[in-house]
């Protein structure tokens, strides 16, 4: 980074990094859990599982809004030096410090398809639904206020995703309306 300057990556995307892994995983873990019969059924775990979705999506989805708004509302703007991390690079960071928490979650949901089939699977995919709605709400935030959010990828955390933590102290923006473009 030149000149004391910090690197920054983009909310929204850190947000939406963990979406696709879940998502597909959680799918195919239902996909595999409907295989088997379980020790409720295949009915009963399918609708537990649509119900476990419907709940996980919410909670996800609407879960430290707060947070992020007052974040958002309190961005300052990105210095000349600060270097803007590249999309692909914060999501290979993201997956990368997850990829054993995706693995145990992913056979987890897998072994409990012998108890309720597709259960877990399906909670997997909502919760993966509800960081897809998360980070397309922070992006209409983006689109409304004419500004791209920041954060420093150095407050993270080691995993590379917890936009909304507690070492996370401002945002950063981008754009027209902090100044870096005439209309």
């Amino acid at each position: 980074m030149a000149r004391g300057g910090q690197g920054l990556a983009r909310v929204a995307v850190v947000v939406r990094a963990g979406a696709a892994p879940l998502w597909w995983l959680g799918v195919f873990a239902a996909g595999v859990g409907v295989l088997v019969p379980g020790l409720t059924g295949r009915r009963i775990g399918v609708l537990a599982g649509a119900a476990l979705f419907v709940v996980a999506t919410a909670v996800v989805a609407t879960v430290r809004r707060k947070r992020y708004t007052a974040l958002a509302a309190a961005a300052v703007r990105a210095g000349k030096h600060d270097v803007l991390q590249d999309r692909a690079v914060t999501v290979r960071n993201w997956r990368r410090g997850h990829r054993w928490w995706l693995v145990l979650a992913f056979l987890a949901a897998v072994g409990s398809a012998f108890a309720v089939p597709a259960a877990a699977g399906l909670l997997m995919a909502g919760c993966g639904a509800g960081l897809w709605l998360k980070s397309a709400w922070i992006g209409r935030r983006e689109e409304a206020g004419d500004a791209l959010l920041w954060v420093r990828v150095d407050w993270l955390g080691r995993g590379g995703g917890r936009p909304a933590g507690k070492a996370v102290r401002t945002y950063r923006s981008t754009g027209i309306a902090a100044g870096d473009a005439a209309p």
